[in-house]
């Protein structure tokens, strides 16, 4: 009976610290068959789904593993989230599914996820895509930002999480303005922010904003090809600092449209990428 009280004991109290410590980080959909495999990492709040288009055209010469990072778009929040716990697990996938050098293929936040993958893990990945990224956003408007490894997000996740949900969606509304000239995108660009947790909206954004890569992307070895919306090129000095240690970038900028360069120049856009995809 002793031994019985043990084992539940040992039970309550070791399921919620098993439970907790393996919280999924996302959710992938997994299609192809080919030899290469991609991995595709969404923008801030987006679903997976926005690389369908892409999927689509992709899956018949490789092996595609499409995320959509927990709380986003409707799916289920983590207790606690963060860019760097995010992309502490994306290797991991990369490692216990036995991936060998899989491209990575990131727009926006993914894209930016995608340059922390390749120089913290240098030898983990054999290409990147970066779609409509810079190694530090922030950083772009006030070039003497310095990341603060002791970033506090609470006033951030107060602010967001106490907004009624018509401010809310109000604010997405207007804040797409400036993401797609592609009109039959526009609602569900909106619809994946509305749908997203409002905690895991504020944190990460938080995290992101905070966000320092300039002098990291020294570390990446790999071929990356940038591709930046129309507006970069008018920035070109700016940009070309941003990037200036990242010694392998192949940098492109799109010929029309916003920030979702695979929906505004999808032919461009499509071509950039199967021309890098096959290089040798």
């Amino acid at each position: 009976m002793r031994t019985f009280k043990l084992i539940v004991l040992l039970a309550i109290v070791f399921i919620p610290y098993y439970s907790q410590a393996h919280e999924k980080s996302f959710t992938v959909k997994k299609s192809g068959t080919g030899s290469q495999s991609i991995l595709f990492i969404p923008g801030f709040a987006s679903s997976g789904d926005v690389w369908n288009e892409t999927t689509a055209l992709l899956k018949g010469d490789y092996t595609l593993h499409v995320l959509t990072m927990a709380g986003f778009a409707g799916t289920s929040p983590e207790n606690s989230p963060s860019f760097e716990k995010w992309k502490t697990d994306i290797a991991q996938y990369i490692k216990d599914n036995q991936l060998k050098k899989p491209v990575v293929v990131g727009h926006s936040m993914g894209g930016v996820m995608a340059m922390a993958l390749a120089a913290d893990y240098p030898d983990l990945l054999s290409k990147i895509i970066v779609v409509d990224a810079l190694p530090s956003l922030t950083a772009l408007m006030n070039p003497g930002f310095q990341s603060n490894p002791e970033n506090d997000c609470s006033a951030m996740i107060n602010q967001i999480t106490q907004l009624s949900d018509s401010a809310f969606a109000q604010m997405q509304q207007m804040n797409a303005v400036s993401l797609t000239a592609t009109q039959e995108r526009f609602q569900e660009i909106v619809g994946w922010s509305i749908r997203s947790d409002r905690r895991t909206f504020a944190k990460i954004y938080c995290d992101f904003a905070n966000t320092d890569l300039r002098e990291k992307v020294k570390n990446i070895t790999i071929p990356s090809l940038i591709l930046l919306e129309p507006y970069f090129k008018n920035i070109e000095t700016a940009i070309n600092e941003q990037y200036k240690n990242l010694k392998t970038a192949d940098l492109k900028y799109a010929t029309k449209g916003l920030h979702f360069v695979m929906y505004d120049d999808k032919d461009w856009y499509i071509q950039q990428l199967n021309d890098f995809l096959t290089q040798r």
